[in-house]
């Protein structure tokens, strides 16, 4: 099991993106996790332990990173097969993913036949606009749209395993297609329930990307208010992660029940009615 110091310290040695359930807990659900532009395993370990704890088992599947190589060299079948052999009966095996890593999710679902996804933080194709004068000033506005979380910004700006500079990347075209064609209106993702988180202050992506692709999957749509782009390691991540849990128990009781608690927004203050919109660009 991974762990990791609340302070911000450099994330040590080779995470091993796997957040296991204590011993005397029963495992509820495996989550596999795909992390987005610049990450690796480690940056997900207090979203990783929060589920653990909560009875999920958390995996970060050991493939190419979304948009380094082409998709048909991304077997996600197995990773998923493979978590559902080892679950216990009833217990859901969900894809997740965060920026890229929730369109690689999407683009894969219908083949790695998952029993859900989560889809964190959608990116848009081309990457915000924006001209910061020096490097220093391109790494401030970068931990800036990322997250609010003061803990988490420590930890990125320590973190010799991060790449700074990822999010002024384009998101692979064949990516970005992919997973377009997956929500199309013609062809969608069936049968798969699917929860859509985004931050409403999200600057690399505008909230109106989550809901058009939340409309066109029938999905459930969280919007965290005040919320950057890392919306999993943002201020409100307690919140997110308790929205994601309440998704998951539904999960194991089937699709079509009913939820058990019903939010409109997680984390933060009540917004303004529009603060929520964003940008609609």
């Amino acid at each position: 099991m991974t762990t990791t110091a609340a302070s911000p310290v450099p994330l040590t040695g080779p995470p091993s993106g796997v957040w296991e359930p204590a011993a005397d807990v029963t495992v509820r659900g495996t989550v596999l996790l795909l992390p987005g532009r610049g990450e690796h395993p480690g940056v997900y370990a207090r979203f990783g332990r929060r589920l653990a704890f909560d009875g999920y088992r958390v995996v970060v599947p050991a493939v190419p990173a979304a948009g380094s190589v082409p998709l048909d060299r991304v077997d996600l079948t197995g990773p998923v097969a493979e978590a559902r052999e080892t679950a216990p009966p009833g217990a859901p095996v969900v894809l997740a993913g965060s920026d890229t890593g929730a369109l690689l999710a999407l683009a894969a679902a219908r083949k790695a036949a998952p029993d859900g996804l989560l889809l964190v933080g959608l990116p848009t194709t081309v990457a915000a606009p924006g001209t910061p004068d020096t490097a220093d000033d391109e790494w401030t506005d970068e931990l800036v749209a990322r997250t609010s979380c003061p803990a988490h910004r420590g930890l990125l700006a320590a973190d010799p395993d991060f790449r700074p500079g990822a999010l002024a990347e384009d998101v692979p075209a064949a990516l970005a297609r992919a997973a377009e064609d997956a929500a199309a209106d013609d062809v969608p993702v069936s049968g798969v329930p699917v929860l859509v988180v985004h931050g409403s202050a999200d600057p690399v992506s505008p909230p109106a990307t989550a809901r058009r692709f939340a409309k066109r999957l029938a999905a459930d749509l969280v919007l965290v208010a005040d919320g950057r782009h890392d919306a999993l390691n943002d201020a409100a991540h307690r919140s997110v992660a308790a929205a994601v849990v309440q998704w998951l128990e539904r999960l194991r009781g089937g699709p079509h029940l009913p939820a058990q608690i019903v939010t409109t927004d997680a984390g933060g203050r009540t917004p303004h009615p529009r603060a929520l919109e964003g940008n609609p660009a």
